[in-house]
């Protein structure tokens, strides 16, 4: 077999000849090749550490690895560098030298994911330190093992997850662990923004408390790929000052980079080939080449067709053997299921894996000759940590395969500003009321909030932030919290208030998926999207196989399905509605009095259904047909930016679909550049259009964030509206298409399943807003 590593300017070759039959190929550039900056192994090391090492075969460190040394052992720091630098080193080195020198030590490590830790553990394994007792401890740790792992291990694995509901809130069972806390490492740290890293940062508040009450006062140490803002993300995650390590000293393979757009099928709708079925091609004829590949795409969905359409194209060829060796991975797998994949890609067994962003991070997945991203993955960032898999000691392919949605397509008439653009930065806000509020809960019940003096809690201002008091007294007042003689808060009742608390989308509160024949539980779905993926009906992908969906009992958490052979696919439709609970922020865009356009940020309601869902043909996308549904509503605080239009700005006159058509569009065209100026992907991000909001009285556009609560992403649109209207037009303008495609105002995402739209109506809207900022902003105006 021959590896693209070892001939890799006849696979580029190919590629490109590939590419410019029907001008698929939109750009390529490439990323030189880099020598590694090594130093000699400090001679201050433990003495069994400097031996473990240079029998793992590390003989010179990396330039970064010892700087993160010398820094980890004067205060807090964040590491940050590429894919494949060598980050676990940079904090493995202070760690385990600390252990090493006194074995009562103890140290957490926290990542994002179980195969992270899994995959860490096994390093730590090989490295046959004496003295060190480390262990995994998370959701599928034997119960039987949990005490001795308490009782005995130094240095534990966990998520944030395990953290939360077992760390923290059963203390009194890991005394001596926290008594002898000294290090806490928190890896791949850049993807704990948003919800997840609100929570999370509440978490790591947490640990800190807990650890205090034992006398500890443990040191951090961050790994993280590389964003805009490392210091600020370090200290809002834990309330501590950070130093900064963002050298580089690993090497690095050449690397080549094409962009990939799929033909236009249909000239006057623009509809393109499916990208799922372009990866599909791109992949099998990898496979094929011998190349090692990993394709991404964010969609579960998605990375379950793509592996179907890559056998099916593979066994068109001749290669039907070649089929086997590829497979797909994603959340919702068994832990077994993803430690067989894990391990079969890693000794090469497969020569792809389709899969999610789950082994986007750091997993040592083998040396990869190609990469291949299907649709923008959300942040430049992220993209970044995919391509980083291919070619990392030999040179590689690393591919963007733009979708049909309007940001992809964005990309590929920018292309150039597309490969300059910047990492983004990572946002969270702990303070958010009502992640604060469970995690206040839970605080409390691990050790009183407040107090004075040595009592636990007297840090808690410095540690929770300045708000805490107030939110811990609403709690009181509601009866959650009771407050002391002493003026502590502590909890009320016999409740487990952890164990409420959901830290990521994937739900503490699950449903599972069963096959009816056999009764085997496939996978999980979280319970905020079963009704839209496993509603009677849909068709679920689990491993490659189909199957429909017999019965969904909410009660019982449990949908059941039958193995299935159709060739359609389901698409669910949903009916939403926007209630404003609060005005927050409120300015003009324009003159009041002359056509002004009345701009609102606030806390707002929704409700979603789904009512019905379309099946469709996997050949060609069409719509086979339609079928209603009877569910529940599901309904959710969060913050909403909304714009009200006077008559005159909304069409007067226009005929109701007409007007209601160009809301809509303007509405998906702005969720779909939102994105630019915040670190999100347009399903953060939701939005309601309508002729006459029943509040408002008017026609209004609603965008808000997706996440109960919200996490900043409306306020940002809000801040840069005049901005997002203006980028917003700019991609609807420069789209070619005639009345309206999936490059411009369609969203893969809308409830309405894309009616109506009305794209010229949108642009007008839009230009008259543009046209009323432009008239503020001319010289001369009266204020």
């Amino acid at each position: 077999m021959t590896a693209l590593g070892d001939a890799p300017p006849l696979a580029w070759e190919r590629l490109v000849e590939a590419g410019e039959i029907d001008d698929r190929l939109v750009t390529t550039s490439r990323e030189e090749a880099r020598e590694a900056n090594t130093v000699a192994t400090p001679r201050d090391l433990a003495p069994e550490l400097r031996a473990a090492i240079a029998l793992a075969g590390i003989e010179r460190p990396y330039s970064h690895q010892v700087e993160a040394l010398a820094a980890a052992r004067a205060g807090d720091v964040i590491v940050t560098s590429g894919t494949a630098s060598g980050k676990s080193l940079s904090f493995n080195l202070p760690v385990l030298d600390a252990i090493a020198r006194d074995p009562k030590t103890r140290a957490l490590y926290v990542y994002p994911t179980k195969a992270l830790a899994q995959d860490q553990a096994r390093k730590l394994s090989e490295l046959g330190l004496q003295g060190l007792r480390h262990a995994i401890y998370d959701g599928d740790t034997p119960r039987d093992d949990r005490p001795a792992i308490r009782r005995r291990s130094n240095l534990v694995l966990t998520n944030p997850d395990m953290l939360n509901v077992g760390l923290l809130s059963h203390h009194k069972g890991w005394g001596d662990f926290y008594a002898n806390l000294g290090w806490v490492v928190v890896d791949e740290a850049h993807t704990y923004r948003g919800v997840f890293g609100s929570h999370v940062a509440n978490v790591l508040r947490r640990l800190r408390r807990v650890a205090r009450v034992y006398g500890s006062e443990p040191r951090f140490v961050l790994a993280s790929a590389t964003i805009a803002n490392p210091v600020e993300l370090a200290e809002e995650l834990t309330g501590t000052e950070f130093a900064l390590v963002d050298s580089d000293g690993a090497p690095r393979a050449r690397r080549r980079i094409a962009i990939w757009n799929p033909p236009v099928t249909d000239p006057k709708t623009m509809t393109r080939r499916s990208v799922l079925s372009e990866a599909a091609e791109l992949l099998g004829d990898m496979v094929i080449n011998g190349s090692r590949t990993i394709c991404f795409l964010r969609s579960r969905r998605g990375i379950e067709l793509i592996q179907r359409f890559t056998r099916m194209r593979l066994e068109e060829l001749g290669e039907g053997r070649l089929a086997a060796r590829i497979a797909p991975y994603r959340a919702g797998y068994t832990p077994q299921q993803r430690r067989e994949i894990e391990a079969r890609l890693a000794a090469g067994e497969l020569l792809a894996v389709v899969a999610t962003d789950a082994l986007e991070l750091g997993i040592d997945i083998g040396e990869l000759d190609a990469a291949i991203c299907v649709t923008f993955p959300g942040t430049v960032a992220s993209l970044r940590q995919m391509w980083g898999r291919a070619g990392r000691r030999t040179d590689g392919i690393a591919l963007y395969v733009a979708g049909e949605d309007a940001l992809d397509q964005f990309f590929c008439r920018h292309p150039e500003e597309f490969l300059a653009r910047p990492v983004e930065a990572a946002i969270l806000d702990h303070t958010n009321e009502r992640i604060q509020t469970a995690h206040l809960l839970a605080a409390a019940y691990e050790a009183p909030l407040g107090g004075r003096g040595e009592q636990p809690g007297a840090d808690d201002d410095a540690i929770l932030g300045p708000r805490w008091r107030e939110r811990a007294e609403t709690l009181a007042g509601e009866g959650r919290l009771r407050r002391g003689r002493d003026g502590r808060y502590l909890p009320r009742g016999p409740g487990f208030p952890a164990g409420e608390i959901s830290l990521r989308s994937a739900s503490l509160d699950s449903v599972a998926v069963v096959e009816r024949s056999s009764g085997e539980v496939l996978g999980q779905v979280e319970a905020e999207r079963a009704f839209s993926t496993v509603h009677p009906g849909a068709v679920y992908l689990h491993l490659g196989r189909s199957y429909e969906v017999a019965e969904l009992d909410v009660d019982a958490r449990r949908a059941i399905v039958d193995a299935f052979d159709g060739d359609w696919y389901t698409q669910p439709k949903k009916e939403t509605a926007v209630y404003v609970e609060a005005i927050g922020e409120q300015r003009w865009i324009g003159p009041r009095a002359d056509g002004g356009v009345e701009l609102d940020f606030g806390e707002v309601s929704v409700t979603e259904q789904v009512i019905a869902y379309q099946r469709k043909s996997l050949a060609d996308h069409s719509v086979l047909d339609l079928v209603a549904l009877d569910l529940p509503e599901q309904n959710f605080p969060t913050q909403a930016l909304w714009y009200v239009l006077p008559d005159e700005r909304a069409g007067a006159g226009l005929a109701p679909d007409v007007l209601l058509g160009a809301l809509h569009a303007a509405e998906h065209s702005q969720i779909a550049v939102l994105p630019l100026l915040a670190m999100c992907d347009r399903w953060d991000i939701g939005g309601l259009s309508t002729n006459v909001h029943f509040q408002t009285g008017l026609p209004t556009i609603f965008i808000y964030d997706g996440h109960p609560g919200g996490v900043g992403i409306a306020r940002r649109g809000y801040d840069e509206f005049e901005r997002l209207v203006a980028d917003a037009a700019r991609l609807v303008g420069e789209c070619p298409c005639a009345d309206g495609c999936p490059s411009c105002i369609q969203s893969p995402k809308c409830g309405n399943l894309n009616e109506p739209l009305h794209k010229m109506g949108s642009l007008e809207l839009m230009d008259s807003i543009i046209n009323l900022v432009g008239a503020e902003r001319r010289p001369g105006r009266a204020a």
